[in-house]
């Protein structure tokens, strides 16, 4: 079973950056969608975003849309998410995962979660 590991969070003010990585241990990351969640303090998880496998189309939750981006590098075996002018209610912990993209963005079944990395936007 495919291994993720998350890394990248960390704490910014509002307005910051910062990019999450997720490596996955298995050749072929082509083979996997691969999607980005987050779960705020005291709040359920939630979908963010979400990359494709062959076509490696790129979907977003809309709160996200225009701020964050996710791209994936087959060859380093890594999908990022690149977060930019981060909000407080963008804190959470960061969780990726195998996926399904379409029509809702959700854990595949089956599939593999990271540990998570957690993201803490304040003044």
């Amino acid at each position: 079973q495919v291994q993720l590991v998350e890394s990248g969070g960390g704490s910014v003010q509002p307005g910051g950056s910062l990019r999450l990585s997720c490596v996955l241990s298995r050749d072929r990351l082509d083979y996997y969608a691969v999607g980005w969640f987050r779960q705020p303090p005291g709040k359920e998880r939630e979908p963010v975003s979400c990359i494709s496998s062959a076509e490696a189309s790129t979907y977003y939750v809309d709160s996200v849309k225009g701020r964050f981006t996710i791209s994936r590098d087959n060859a380093k075996g890594t999908v990022y998410l690149q977060m930019n002018d981060l909000r407080p209610e963008d804190t959470a912990v960061y969780f990726c995962a195998t996926a399904q993209c379409w029509p809702v963005i959700s854990g595949a079944a089956f599939g593999s979660w990271g540990q998570g990395t957690q993201v803490t936007v304040s003044s």
